[in-house]
């Protein structure tokens, strides 16, 4: 699935097309993706301009001037294909093939750009475990979908204090603090065993032995403020990881997966200068976790 670098990759492929642009009609293709599609799905959103491509942990918002927002997951295999000017725009190499087949091509946005110039974005999801749905702009917070969500793992808001805050007192593996929702939105699996591998921090020790006392966070948390930054910033930079079924917005796949330090390098030596430790792979609440147990403590 997905992970937060993936779908901010999506949301700046489909800024300067979408941002400002006439939806002058809409193709919904099924009445349902995961989930059945908003009431009047095609009638309220035709005829709107879109004045924001947002994005709140791994769901992307499309915002409308009448106040309506669409609340989009891409889930397992969703993406945009981004098609102006009579051309879709599909630069760079592919890694994996993106699905070409109309059947999974679900909903169709037809735009109007500001300086005239018409085109499409196409929704096409093969296994149909993506959604949208409505929420009212001054309710988004409110929606099911993203209430309950904690700090965005980007800027510097996510730094050691709030880190020690967050995890003080907490038993629970430091690996399943930072995939807890609630806590740090939008971390997933890959980037959370990249980070703790840059940080020097071992996925299995509990998460309330990195914090500091009240006021003067640790050591740790400050090395893992870092890391978790940096890991989100650089996979952005990089276009997100190219996983499976994966594909960027304007159609192209990311390769930051080719620089992991860890994820899914079970067996190999460990990156990190003077550490001669191997990847090692365990599995965590039903989930693969790597990591160098000579440099990760």
């Amino acid at each position: 699935m997905p992970e937060l670098p993936e779908v901010e990759t999506v949301r700046r492929g489909l800024q300067p097309h979408v941002e400002g642009s006439l939806i002058e009609r809409v193709e919904q293709r099924r009445p349902d993706l995961r989930f059945p599609l908003p009431d009047r799905f095609v009638e309220r959103i035709s005829g709107r301009i879109v004045t924001a491509i947002g994005r709140r942990a791994k769901y992307l918002t499309m915002h409308l001037d009448d106040g309506l927002s669409i609340i989009s997951h891409l889930g397992m295999s969703g993406s945009w294909r981004v098609e102006m000017g009579g051309e879709a725009v599909v630069p760079g190499e592919f890694h994996y093939e993106r699905s070409k087949a109309e059947a999974h091509d679900h909903i169709v946005f037809h735009l109007q750009k500001p300086d005239g110039t018409r085109g499409r974005i196409v929704f096409n999801d093969p296994r149909r475990f993506g959604f949208m749905l409505f929420a009212e702009d001054g309710l988004l917070n409110e929606h099911p979908s993203l209430s309950g969500l904690g700090v965005e793992p980007t800027g510097n808001r996510l730094d050691a204090e709030l880190i020690s805050s967050l995890f003080r007192d907490k038993r629970a593996p430091l690996k399943a603090a930072l995939l807890d929702q609630r806590l740090i939105a939008g971390l997933g699996n890959i980037y959370v065993c990249e980070a703790l591998w840059r940080a020097g921090l071992s996925p299995k020790r509990l998460a309330g032995s990195i914090s500091g006392p009240p006021g003067k966070p640790g050591v740790r948390a400050e090395r893992l403020a870092i890391a978790v930054r940096e890991v989100i910033a650089d996979a952005v930079a990089a276009g997100g990881s190219s996983l499976r079924d994966y594909v960027q917005a304007d159609g192209s796949l990311g390769y930051f997966q080719h620089s992991f330090s860890v994820y899914d390098r079970e067996g190999e030596p460990c990156q990190r200068d003077g550490c001669s430790g191997t990847v090692q792979r365990i599995v965590q609440s039903g989930r693969s976790t790597f990591y160098c147990a000579a440099c990760q403590r």
